[in-house]
């Protein structure tokens, strides 16, 4: 094991995305544990709170199990997991995790007015909406198709640009709308392609796809975006991770 009294740790990184990265990558590649709390934290440059509360948050998502006596024990099964359906990523990193060259490229954008959409954003059905439509390849081969509605009211006056919307639409969301995405309720099901989404996917009508239909709340439990997305199958293998309790 490399000397946990020396990582490198990059500010860009919360403090879970180091330990992360420290296992996957870094000084404990090799480990079957992590160091005990008061040598990590050192390490670190954080308090043991700072720590704990980190530790906690990676038992919930399984890449970690804490017992008393036993230690920090590393879960390799659930680290080797490269997507997982519980843990919400880019897009492009989905792709790239999957073992392909991503790409994505921005379909249509615009304001709209939609019954559904709205319904599902808890607002009038004559509020504007942005809609963003993109698809995501994978080596060259539309994957993923996704379609977004964030509420007109959010954004930000002085209008934006494509540019803007061509950037991942949690970006978007943050910068533009002062919003993130604290967490989303998505329902899972299969769906057969209809004549647009064949079309976009370059699939035959009926071709069997993975619909997720996904509402995203801020950490006051107010909806900021309403997304619909289809993913074609044999690229990304969508892992759940379950926690008995």
């Amino acid at each position: 094991m490399d000397d946990p009294n020396h990582l490198t740790v990059n500010a860009d990184r919360t403090v879970q995305e180091q330990l992360l990265y420290e296992m996957r990558f870094g000084a404990f590649r090799d480990c079957s544990r992590l160091p005990r709390e008061s040598l990590l934290a050192q390490s670190l440059d954080i308090s043991r709170t700072q720590l704990r509360d980190s530790l906690a948050e990676l038992e919930r998502e399984g890449f970690i199990s804490r017992k008393q006596g036993l230690g920090t024990i590393i879960n390799r099964h659930v680290l080797n997991v490269p997507v997982r359906m519980d843990i919400e990523i880019e897009f492009m990193e989905m792709v790239r995790r999957s073992g392909h060259e991503p790409s994505e490229k921005l379909i249509k954008s615009g304001s709209v007015l939609s019954a559904a959409a709205a319904a599902k954003l808890g607002i009038g059905k004559t509020d504007e909406m942005l809609f963003v439509s993109r698809i995501v390849t994978s080596d060259g081969k539309p994957v993923i198709y996704c379609e977004d509605y964030i509420p007109g009211f959010m954004i930000k006056s002085g209008g934006y640009s494509e540019e803007e919307l061509e950037k991942p639409i949690f970006s978007f969301l943050k910068d533009r709308c002062g919003k993130d995405a604290y967490l989303d309720v998505t329902e899972v099901r299969p769906a057969a392609a209809k004549a647009q989404v064949a079309k976009r996917l370059g699939v035959a009508e009926g071709t069997p796809l993975l619909y997720m239909d996904e509402v995203d709340y801020d950490f006051e439990g107010v909806p900021v975006m309403y997304s619909r997305q289809f993913y074609v199958d044999g690229v990304i293998a969508h892992t759940v991770i379950r926690r008995k309790i």
